[in-house]
């Protein structure tokens, strides 16, 4: 006899199933936070968006923000995301360091945290504008490490692969959740994790 996976309680137990399973992949890469870079190539470059708790959680929440759009508009904001991080990775290779980057890579995770806590709704443009601006301060924090890296160029490729995957979790995680506004629940959590680190 077929069961019937579409009754209520099946889909909800599907659903914990496949939360469970996403944040088994990311714990390991948590857990291994900020990893030396001394031989620094394409696979160090693509574990290292994940090596940060901060980064995860801008990345995440980006992707789970812009799933809310329709169609293919929904790939513009993680676009325009990638353009930034890529801007800023060339600013933090120039030398540009703020004595407040730690403090702007931070903050910019907790606002796109916040932005899916409160479901906010900003035309596309904008949207992706201020996706754009969180970026290049986490591009900053990482082009400044490119000049210790044996091959910048494999770490470059690596990083931005990295951070598309991570963009594109987060936007299959939110078209998961967006029923009875699940994905507000996963801001409420994204928050409190970016929130935390103004204290770690």
């Amino acid at each position: 006899m077929r069961h019937d996976d579409t009754h209520p309680l099946i889909k909800e137990y599907n659903m914990k199933q496949r939360l469970f399973l996403f944040a088994a992949l990311l714990l390991p890469a948590v857990a291994h936070a900020h990893p030396g870079h001394a031989d620094a190539g394409l696979a160090s470059g693509f574990m290292h968006p994940f090596s940060g708790l901060d980064h995860v959680v801008a990345m995440l929440a980006v992707g789970v923000w812009a799933a809310r759009n329709a169609g293919m508009t929904r790939w513009l904001t993680p676009a325009a995301f990638l353009g930034g991080m890529v801007a800023g990775g060339a600013l933090g290779l120039g030398g540009f360091l703020p004595s407040f980057l730690e403090s702007a890579v931070t903050a910019s995770a907790l606002a796109a945290a916040l932005l899916v806590l409160l479901a906010g709704r900003l035309p596309l443009g904008l949207q992706a504008s201020v996706a754009a601006a969180f970026a290049v301060w986490h591009g900053i924090a990482h082009g400044a490490e490119l000049p210790a890296a044996t091959s910048p160029l494999g770490f470059a490729v690596g990083f931005v692969a990295a951070t598309g995957l991570l963009l594109v979790m987060g936007m299959a995680l939110g078209r998961l959740l967006q029923r009875g506004q699940r994905d507000r629940w996963l801001g409420a959590g994204l928050t409190a994790l970016a929130a935390s680190l103004f204290w770690a």
